[in-house]
């Protein structure tokens, strides 16, 4: 793998490295890790991008016209080694375009671009994904950052909360567990009001999925302690996951969603995905930023 591309501000650092463009460290001044430690016995991935789909297709095929690609869950953006473009010590642009290998299973010439800023206590992340082709562009978008659970600032797993900006009552959505797809019966959501108090027995069926989310920000953490403020004003719904008993908790703002359990339609009809004009951008932000309290 190639070395790791590292940013470094007053309050944070961080590094990433290319095989993905993933975010493989997040830390405070003090060097203490915001993020998974990432034991092999749960899940060694930190904070993967997912393109051009989020979650799993059924039997990992997708119909396009009267064409079927395969495609493995989450797509193929994190296993792919993207371009270092331009880095400085706050900055760092990654790219990957299309290439054979991809354009086996996603028939488009598109570019993916993914910046990193590094601006005192916020890491800004941003995905420009572009059409470069003459015909529109179906595609999803995920992340999926993987934050120490718990964090290193005091207090134990079950004192965390996600605060949501807003009171989030809809009902959530659920995944079948053999074969990864969504659930078509929902179920309540665990928040209270605007509170979530995540446990470990809550991920023994997989991940909670917001499909119906209000809010563009939450805050997690142990409160009156330092927290995390996560902002992601492009991307309508929210995953929430770990495997049970692991140190992380993922929080996945997400534009896209796995195929629901049956769907056999277009992918350009499957829930969640967008269609990107020919020659057009579209921008799906995350900002990650350290509250002292």
């Amino acid at each position: 793998m190639a070395d790791l591309v590292s940013l470094r501000s007053d309050t944070l650092t961080a590094s990433i490295a290319p095989l993905g463009a993933e975010l493989w460290s997040l830390a405070d001044a003090q060097g203490r890790q915001l993020m998974t430690d990432a034991d092999p016995a749960f899940w060694r991935g930190r904070a993967p991008l997912l393109f051009p789909i989020v979650g799993a297709l059924a039997g990992d095929q997708y119909r396009l016209g009267d064409r079927t690609f395969s495609m493995a869950k989450h797509g193929f953006a994190r296993r792919s080694e993207f371009a270092l473009i331009e880095a400085d010590p706050q900055n760092a642009l990654f790219r990957l375009e299309a290439s054979d290998a991809t354009r086996a299973h996603y028939p488009f010439e598109f570019r993916l671009d993914m910046g990193f800023a590094l601006n005192g206590a916020t890491l800004a992340m941003t995905a420009t994904v572009s059409n470069l082709g003459d015909v529109p562009m179906p595609f999803s978008f995920g992340y999926h950052p993987a934050f120490a659970w718990p964090l290193p600032f005091g207090g134990a797993a079950e004192d965390h909360r996600v605060v949501f900006e807003r009171d989030e009552p809809a009902p959530i959505r659920r995944l079948d567990l053999a074969t990864g797809l969504v659930l078509p019966e929902t179920q309540p959501s665990p928040v209270v009001g605007n509170i979530y108090a995540p446990t470990h027995f809550d991920f023994e069926a997989d991940a909670l999925i917001w499909d119906q989310l209000a809010s563009r920000s939450l805050i997690y953490g142990v409160p009156g302690q330092p927290r995390l403020r996560i902002d992601f004003p492009d991307t309508p719904m929210l995953g929430i996951w770990q495997k049970p008993g692991a140190r992380y908790l993922c929080i996945e703002p997400w534009a896209g969603i796995a195929d629901p359990l049956g769907f056999a339609g277009d992918f350009s009809e499957k829930p969640g995905v967008m269609t990107l004009a020919a020659n057009a951008q579209q921008r799906l932000r995350m900002d990650v930023t350290l509250l002292e309290s």
